[in-house]
């Protein structure tokens, strides 16, 4: 695939995943009501300033991925919070496939987005025949 395409998938993929965390992070800042009504079942402390502080760190780890220079730093800030996600689903037994791994899901397509936007990840993490 030459470097354009590749580019391309990335800047795409990039969007997605970064629609749905903004997405996500905005709700946390702006609507903590709403996101409090749904944490009970995830054991999650009922308080607005408790959410304002998560979508603080997720829209500080988006901000840094979608900064070109930024973008290593930013996936690995929105690795660890996904994994949060992920731990947290795995603990009050949420469905495996919908609930628990949508974090692992995200961060695989953040990753491979970032992967397909630099070549100097794709060198480092190279995916080729006979590799």
């Amino acid at each position: 695939m030459s470097d354009r395409v590749l580019r391309r998938t990335g800047i795409a993929l990039t969007v997605l995943v970064a629609l749905f965390l903004a997405m996500d992070a905005g709700g946390k800042l702006f609507a903590p009501a709403l996101m409090i009504a749904n944490s009970p079942p995830l054991g999650l402390p009922g308080d607005e300033s408790f959410h304002r502080i998560l979508g603080a760190i997720l829209a500080f780890g988006l901000a840094l991925y979608l900064i070109p220079r930024t973008a290593v730093l930013g996936a690995v800030v929105l690795t660890g919070y996904l994994g949060g996600a992920v731990a947290i689903h795995t603990r009050v037994g949420s469905p495996l496939l919908s609930h628990t791994l949508f974090g692992v899901y995200l961060g695989v397509i953040l990753w491979a987005a970032l992967w397909c936007r630099l070549p100097a990840l794709r060198a480092l993490i190279p995916f080729r025949k006979g590799v």
